[in-house]
């Protein structure tokens, strides 16, 4: 099973490494990455392997979401299950 985890806000140093950190403590392995910087807006779009969790999935959504409040990110986190059924016709 997979996610896809995405970060948006004002680029600052360390944003992938501290979302890293807290995929890794969830045993939430990153397949693939992209990132982007737009003058000072960081965009970044992670494909995660969520199939080895050591909790459950909402539990890494809180975890990601309460990093986005603390380094003033926007970050959320969709099972590709309802990614595949939103974009698909």
């Amino acid at each position: 099973m997979k996610a896809i985890v995405t970060v948006v806000g004002y680029d600052t140093v360390g944003i992938l490494a501290k979302v890293s950190a807290v995929c890794a403590a969830n045993n939430a392995n990153i397949i693939d990455v992209t990132q982007s910087v737009l003058k000072e807006m960081f965009t970044m779009v992670m494909l995660i392997d969520i199939s080895e969790l050591t909790d459950d999935f909402a539990s890494l959504q809180q975890a990601l979401f309460t990093l986005g409040d603390q380094i003033g990110m926007k970050i959320h986190v969709m099972h590709e299950d309802i990614f595949n059924s939103m974009h698909h016709i």
